[in-house]
């Protein structure tokens, strides 16, 4: 047994239903504002709300929001996005990774995280303990001062190298995790690193199948993933509709060969819809509708074309998996 905490309580893992693993709703991240990269601002709720309608117009019942401390997130606005759509978002508690650190922390946060300028400040200031007792807090009462709490934990690791505050948040994010049971999501840049973040989790004591590893289709790599998929880790393909790292032709493939290995109970399926240029109402890009409306009735029929039952990996993909996946084991 297991539940599922979401911004509006607590549910039984069996009602969470049909699921994006890895999105991103309302965020300003503030490493990108002083840079002026409009595109990468999530910054308009009802633009956001009404990709997220399309989302469950199509049947989409649930979202989990991978927008953490140090990327902006609009807690308040996504908690409405949830409450007047009634799809079910769970939230996440923290960090990214560290490239994004040297990033000014918001006004509002100062008092929360003890008045640093940046998120670099503040982590390399506080010891891994004490920034698992944040983590730990927005899991148990609230993100950002809120009564909405996480339903996850999230560290992050750059590309081709885990700095040493990278190192920091892991150990950090494993501790809370041990302390609130909560499953734990972990940033890949371009899909690597996946490794050598196992190797310090379980120096951390972690049972690899609370985790999550994002951006794996971004590393097309089939023996690499086995890897990984071996260990019990769940392999988050969250980059769908982005032609530009790889056509659907290779995520499909990529997916289908970890299938053939004996691994559909641990793929996670999402759109990390993180730019404006990917959201419909923001700028008439795929949505949040594409991979429920378009990319599953392709996927069900490649995957019957090489003698699988599209169907029924679909439901694992996007409903048991993500119910395993995303509970709080009793």
């Amino acid at each position: 047994m297991g539940f599922i905490r979401t911004f509006h309580g607590d549910i039984p893992k069996e009602e969470l239903g049909f699921t994006y693993s890895h999105e991103h709703i309302v965020c300003r991240p503030s490493f990108w504002q002083v840079r002026g990269e409009d595109d990468l601002l999530l910054d308009d709720k009802d633009k956001s709300m009404k990709d997220v309608l399309d989302f469950k117009h199509h049947g989409g019942q649930a979202i989990v929001d991978a927008t953490a401390v140090d990327y902006g997130r609009d807690v308040r606005a996504v908690e409405e996005i949830s409450r007047e759509t009634g799809i079910r978002i769970v939230g996440t508690a923290g960090f990214n990774k560290s490239f994004l650190w040297d990033a000014p922390i918001k006004e509002e946060l100062r008092p929360i995280l003890g008045g640093y300028r940046t998120y670099a400040e503040w982590i390399d200031a506080k010891s891994i303990n004490e920034l698992a007792d944040f983590v730990i807090r927005e899991v148990e009462n609230g993100l950002e001062g809120t009564p909405f709490k996480a339903g996850q934990v999230k560290f992050g690791t750059g590309y081709n190298r885990i700095t040493p505050l990278e190192e920091k948040t892991l150990r950090a994010v494993a501790r809370a995790h041990h302390e609130t049971k909560a499953p734990i999501h972990s940033h890949t840049e371009v899909g690597t690193m996946a490794l050598e973040q196992l190797e310090l989790l379980k120096s951390e004591g972690v049972d690899l199948s609370y985790l999550s590893l994002g951006h794996m289709d971004r590393n097309p790599d089939p023996y690499y993933h086995e890897q990984i998929a071996s260990s019990g880790a769940y392999l988050s393909f969250d980059g769908i509709g982005k032609i530009k790292y790889a056509p659907e032709s290779t995520r499909i493939a990529l997916i289908l060969e970890l299938v053939r290995k004996g691994y559909e109970d641990q793929i996670l399926i999402s759109g990390d819809t993180a730019r404006k240029t990917y959201y419909k109402h923001y700028d008439y890009g795929p949505g949040l509708e594409y991979i429920i409306a378009k990319w599953v009735p392709r996927f069900v029929d490649e995957a019957g074309r090489n003698g699988f039952d599209g169907q029924k990996l679909i439901e694992k993909f996007f409903i048991s998996n993500p119910a395993n996946c995303f509970s709080f084991k009793k």
